[in-house]
């Protein structure tokens, strides 16, 4: 798997989903590389615990945490009003947290609720940060894709629907979504020295990605994922990869899966689908006149 020997130091990262499976391992690398690492979840308990554990492994008190619940447009949006409060540069996002199997319903935002998690809670604190990634350029956007995207489609009028869409058809238009907004990154912030790449964890043992999955089902998955599955800890190192070597400084737009550039869904060079997701992005996420950059810009 990849390697690099770059440094981080003095390099501020975020890294949702952050307190356990790939996204503790890629906290845990960047730590070692001496970056201020900020761990985010829903869980103040095991965040707690997983900023203490990084802290002792790696040796580095930069280890904090901040709780969000993507699930949650406010929890999203006092997250990024308190990191833009706090910190004084934003080096690298990555928008690490998932899942899959999650229940068939709305959010208290009016969202379908693997939409929401997978991808607009991750569309809404990319958007807000993105002034402070500017700010701190050359900064990059590091998002969690996965193979399901080759079979998502997206209609706008239906992707908040309930009783539409099967678990893996949700989360294959989620990951689709991700894929295309990534690429409407690229295109939009080409002049700033901010990058935007996704990257497919494949399947990964010894994480709890298939907790909410009905329990027949998890169990033949889960023996599927141990069988094929790679250690979460490669995942962790490609993540590094992508977040830490100056090879990567100038790379935007692509997707990468075992280390590799990979072949990325065919819709992301269609500009005007990317560019109408991103505007119905933002009218579903309610993004407001005051957090509307683009049309102070």
């Amino acid at each position: 798997m990849c390697s690099t020997e770059s440094r981080l130091d003095g390099k501020t990262i975020i890294v949702t989903g952050g307190s356990a499976g790939i996204g503790y391992e890629a906290a845990k690398n960047l730590a070692y590389k001496g970056a201020r690492v900020i761990i985010a979840s829903r869980n103040e308990t095991k965040l707690t615990r997983a900023r203490d554990r990084l802290q002792k492994i790696t040796g580095n008190k930069h280890v904090t945490y901040r709780q969000i619940d993507l699930a949650s447009l406010k929890s999203v949006r006092n997250f990024a009003r308190e990191t833009i409060k706090t910190e004084e540069r934003l080096d690298v996002l990555i928008n690490n947290a998932g899942a899959v199997g999650l229940s068939d319903r709305l959010t208290e935002d009016g969202l379908n609720l693997t939409m929401q998690v997978n991808y607009f809670g991750a569309f809404l604190l990319t958007y807000l940060l993105l002034p402070l990634l500017k700010s701190s350029s050359p900064s990059r956007i590091i998002n969690s894709s996965a193979s399901s995207m080759y079979i998502g489609h997206l209609e706008f009028d239906h992707w908040n629907d309930v009783g539409r869409y099967n678990t893996i058809e949700s989360l294959a238009n989620s990951k689709l979504a991700v894929a295309l907004f990534t690429a409407e990154l690229g295109n939009k912030l080409k002049d700033t020295n901010v990058t935007a790449n996704t990257f497919d964890p494949f399947v990964v043992r010894d994480t709890d990605i298939l907790s909410n999955i009905p329990g027949l089902i998890r169990n033949v998955s889960q023996l599927f994922v141990d069988i094929i599955g790679q250690p979460k800890e490669d995942v962790g190192r490609e993540i590094l990869f992508l977040a830490a070597d100056p090879n990567m400084e100038k790379v935007t737009g692509e997707h990468y899966k075992f280390c590799k550039k990979w072949i990325n869904h065919w819709l992301v060079d269609e500009e005007m689908l990317t560019n109408q997701l991103w505007d119905e992005s933002k009218k579903v996420v309610n993004i407001t006149s005051e957090e509307d950059w683009e049309r102070v810009t």
